[in-house]
């Protein structure tokens, strides 16, 4: 590879200033895997042939599919963009496609699932986002792998021997190009995702020499010079344009050779991607705004993802959740959006966000009375809540003589906020704090 050919598809700083600035998205992960309804890898996890799975085929019938109510909760819940499963890593796609039959238009559906999708979503103001796996466990010309459902079959290898990644990765590329060149202006592409290093027997696990990234990438910058990419093609000459943790909060703001990187969390509102009827880890409305705020308060963002039913409708618990975001940021969004991390280090309990002259303290867990806050002595200009826009005093260094003098002090260049005895009646509170500039 050349690697200074490679570093030049690297999309600069000013064209993901919107991406930084608008903090959070929807992440929604639709396929066949919803009929079983036990998990997005269910083919895989129980090793089922592709006759076992043409049952979902066969029924795939989502009647009750509203993109534009999707789009609208998804609006009202505060996020920007949306990033969909045009291609989940069973192959299936939710588009009319040319380059294969296993598409949604072959379905008793019957109708093309993701036009209507960005039609709905951009009406919607929300940006577009396509996930695309590199995987694809129908495909004949995809190998099996450690992670492939006939991983354990006795002719693994054998059956390996008529097979052709090469041609698979030329069917991705087409692929791409029609999502690329038939919805319109598409804002973030999704890869997911590389393990060369799984290893079962014979069998080897797959990366950027079997996807043949290097000129997937450069399609994509042909076709959509702008279009953000994600870290998942297995290309380490490349600095990515977003590093993308996943089901785990960072300790830091990830770095790569020293920078700090653009980044976005995905995690689930439950244990699944895909819907899962049974699952039952569904995080509460305090895990969830947690998450967003954490995410920002170290210069990240955060993509949430929900798992929509076969009938193509989102389930209580989704709605739920979508609803616990809309309440919070509808209030606190001047927490979020354009916010990054802050200069200042955070009180115990607290997360920060910081916009310019606004610092934003969000508390996780309600202190009694006082909230002592170091380095901000001389530098506050007012404070309020940020949910009400009610004052919020603070005491300066001079009047602590409560403390100054005793086993709990205060430093001179610190300040104590005076809160009230009860929470306010909001999932996080937070407090506003106008800088002196």
């Amino acid at each position: 590879m050349n690697v200074q050919n490679l570093q030049a598809l690297t999309l600069p700083d000013e064209k993901k200033a919107w991406f930084v600035h608008d903090r959070f998205g929807l992440f929604v992960h639709w396929g066949l895997y919803a009929l079983p309804a036990r998990h997005e890898w269910v083919k895989s996890r129980e090793e089922l042939s592709d006759a076992d799975y043409q049952n979902y085929f066969d029924h795939f019938d989502p009647d009750l599919y509203d993109p534009r109510d999707w789009a609208r909760r998804a609006r009202a819940a505060g996020m920007k963009y949306v990033v969909l499963t045009s291609k989940h890593h069973e192959g299936f796609c939710l588009w009319d496609t040319k380059t294969t039959d296993y598409k949604v238009t072959n379905t008793p559906y019957g109708r093309d699932l993701l036009l209507p999708f960005v039609e709905a979503f951009r009406a919607e103001g929300l940006k577009i986002g396509f996930y695309y796996s590199l995987i694809d466990w129908h495909h004949p010309d995809f190998t099996i792998d450690p992670r492939h459902p006939q991983r354990n079959h006795p002719d693994a290898v054998k059956i390996n021997e008529a097979r052709d990644i090469r041609r698979y990765a030329a069917v991705m590329r087409e692929q791409v190009r029609e999502l690329l060149t038939d919805f319109g202006r598409v804002d973030v592409m999704w890869f997911d995702f590389s393990y060369p290093q799984w290893k079962q027997g014979d069998l080897v696990g797959k990366g950027h020499k079997d996807w043949e990234s290097e000129p997937l990438v450069r399609l994509v910058r042909e076709l959509a010079p702008d279009t953000i990419i994600n870290n998942r093609l297995d290309l380490a000459d490349l600095v990515p344009d977003i590093v993308t943790p996943e089901q785990y909060v960072p300790r830091a703001w990830p770095e790569r050779d020293g920078k700090r990187m653009t980044w976005e969390a995905c995690h689930t509102f439950s244990g699944s991607w895909g819907y899962h009827r049974d699952e039952d880890s569904w995080k509460s409305p305090e895990q969830l705004v947690q998450l967003l705020i954490g995410s920002v308060a170290m210069g990240g963002n955060l993509l949430m993802n929900v798992g929509p039913t076969a009938r193509g409708t989102l389930d209580h618990r989704a709605k739920a959740a979508l609803s616990a975001y809309e309440e919070w940021i509808a209030l606190h969004g001047r927490s979020i959006y354009g916010c990054t991390q802050s200069e200042f280090s955070a009180p115990i309990d607290c997360r920060l966000t910081q916009n310019g002259s606004r610092l934003y303290i969000h508390l996780f867990n309600w202190p009694f009375r006082h909230l002592h806050f170091d380095a901000l002595a001389g530098k506050i200009e007012y404070a309020q809540f940020l949910h009400d826009g009610s004052e919020v005093a603070w005491l300066k260094p001079s009047g602590n003589t409560l403390w100054k003098n005793s086993q709990f002090p205060v430093g001179e260049d610190a300040v104590s906020f005076v809160l009230p005895v009860r929470r306010p009646s909001v999932t996080v509170p937070v407090i506003e704090v106008f800088l002196k500039t």
